[in-house]
């Protein structure tokens, strides 16, 4: 695991911000699905084996990158050496293939007015950080969790939990997590926070309907309802 200091960003003045708001990334603030579906070719042809669809790629969007590719039928032995031929490609691409979801720039600039705000994704905090910056977006984020940040990446509490304490979560303190995906709402139901699901990204609205305690369009539209509350 990561030291947490290596991905915490402090800004000023952060204590008078009296909430505090969890992004998760892919689908959520960005959109790589060029890059994901093309690093994964990348691993398939690599090793000889047919490429999924991209419909089953997407639909695992926010796992983490071993697991997704053992849901697709690669070994669990087998997996970590995919996901290095994925990583090996993808750090060449990824900045240039990935683009900035719609009004996020809008969104990010109306929440740092009234809360803390932090990454949590599975994506690694290596990669997360440089896209971040490349969109000059990270300037706005006190924290940052990655997968090598973790143990238990979401569904699972850990990331979020972790997030939370760093940014002086305390019972009782507003808190929100902002997800494309189911996995993102579990874990924050997990954690005991509110959940925002949005459309954007590769979460389906049944699926979101069911597990997040609002849903909306976009990060902007769930930043402009947690300003609402």
């Amino acid at each position: 695991m990561a030291n947490a200091q290596s991905t915490m960003y402090q800004l000023k003045e952060t204590k008078t911000r009296a909430k505090i708001i969890l992004f998760d990334l892919d689908g959520t603030l960005i959109d790589s699905t060029e890059a994901i579906l093309e690093s994964f070719k990348k691993a398939y042809e690599v090793f000889g084996k047919e490429l999924p669809t991209p419909d089953a790629i997407k639909s695992l969007i926010g796992l983490p990158l071993e697991i997704m590719f053992q849901k697709l039928g690669v070994t669990e032995a087998d997996s970590m050496d995919y996901a290095k031929e994925y990583k090996e490609h993808y750090k060449t691409i990824h900045t240039e293939k990935t683009v900035l979801l719609p009004h996020v720039r809008e969104a990010l600039e109306l929440a740092v007015n009234h809360a803390r705000l932090g990454v949590v994704t599975t994506k690694t905090s290596e990669y997360s950080r440089i896209l971040l910056e490349h969109f000059d977006i990270m300037k706005h984020f006190n924290i940052l969790i990655g997968r090598e940040d973790v143990t238990n990446p979401k569904p699972d509490p850990e990331p979020v939990e972790r997030a939370m304490n760093a940014l002086g979560y305390h019972y009782g303190k507003v808190t929100y997590m902002i997800g494309d995906t189911t996995a993102d709402m579990i874990a924050a139901e997990k954690a005991d926070i509110a959940s925002i699901g949005v459309l954007c990204g590769y979460g389906k609205k049944d699926d979101l309907d069911e597990y997040a305690d609002f849903v909306v369009k976009d990060a902007y539209s769930a930043v402009r309802l947690i300003e609402k509350i």
